[in-house]
């Protein structure tokens, strides 16, 4: 079982046991259960269930500061009178492994302006990816790198 249905489960027993099944009752249960999954993780050397919850918020904060960051970057490049654009496809050397980690990653490249997952290798350890201006390479790949995948493992490992 996941931490968030045993979360709910340990919700579900406090409005029980404490008679009063309003949501706000549900909320504060829910709230109790979550510290005690995340003192009872620590103490069992796992990743506390409101770290990984935080570290899934870090997720989606940098995902929508790449979104408005990539679309200024492609806002200004096709405004320019002279688009200098050097299209292209590259592999990206994949550190993540599992099924849900790379859907992820090239669900959130696709969805980033100016980017498109094409495709991953059959042996899953590169993804294509289709950039807008492929002039540094080197740099796209360690910005996703260092961005997407980085906190990928970290939300979700």
């Amino acid at each position: 079982m996941t931490a968030f249905t045993i979360n709910v489960i340990f919700a579900v027993f406090w409005v029980a046991v404490s008679g009063s099944a309003s949501l706000l009752n549900l909320m504060l249960g829910f709230l109790v259960g979550a510290m005690s999954l995340g003192l009872i993780r620590e103490q069992a050397n796992g990743t506390s269930y409101l770290r990984r919850i935080g570290r899934i918020l870090s997720l989606i904060l940098l995902f929508f500061k790449e979104l408005s960051l990539s679309a200024w970057r492609v806002a200004v490049l096709v405004t320019r009178p002279n688009m200098q654009l050097k299209p292209g496809i590259f592999a990206f050397p994949l550190t993540v492994d599992r099924d849900f980690e790379i859907t992820l990653l090239a669900n959130l490249i696709t969805l980033t302006p100016g980017t498109l997952s094409v495709d991953v290798s059959k042996d899953r350890k590169r993804l294509f990816v289709h950039a807008l201006d492929c002039s540094d390479v080197e740099a796209a790949k360690r910005d996703i790198a260092e961005g997407f995948e980085r906190k990928i493992l970290e939300a979700f490992r």
